[in-house]
């Protein structure tokens, strides 16, 4: 028996949630997954189209000062074409560290930012 099914979401800190939401279901094509007001907060997810693994969208206060905005995510996501979705991505307004380049493993990755600057790590197929 398996004792876990999936991760269910992992999280990263943005400075405004409407603004980390447009650029997540507008630039990148995410689906908005979860939307629940908590007062003055609301709990937000996204999800790539097909995915059940959700980002939290998340003001800074949640996770307190063990946790800032922006930097590296330690989050890889997977594409068909890493060069093709780059050139997408790019015409969206996306910023990315430098082109894709063949990694010493022998794939194609570029790494790439979201409007607070969590860094992000895009690869082509496994």
């Amino acid at each position: 028996m398996d004792v876990f099914s999936y991760i269910h979401s992992t999280t990263v800190i943005v400075s405004n949630q409407a603004v980390a939401l447009d650029f997540y279901v507008n630039a990148l094509g995410w689906d908005k997954a979860f939307d629940q007001s908590m007062g003055e907060d609301r709990f937000l997810t996204v999800v790539p189209p097909g995915a059940t693994t959700q980002l939290v969208l998340a003001p800074s206060h949640w996770l307190g000062s063990n946790r800032t905005l922006g930097g590296e995510t330690g989050i890889t996501l997977v594409c068909d074409d890493v060069d093709e979705t780059y050139e997408t991505l790019s015409q969206r307004g996306v910023k990315f560290k430098e082109p894709p380049a063949d990694m010493p493993w022998g794939q194609r990755a570029v790494w790439f930012y979201d409007p607070d600057g969590n860094e992000f790590f895009l690869v082509s197929g496994e």
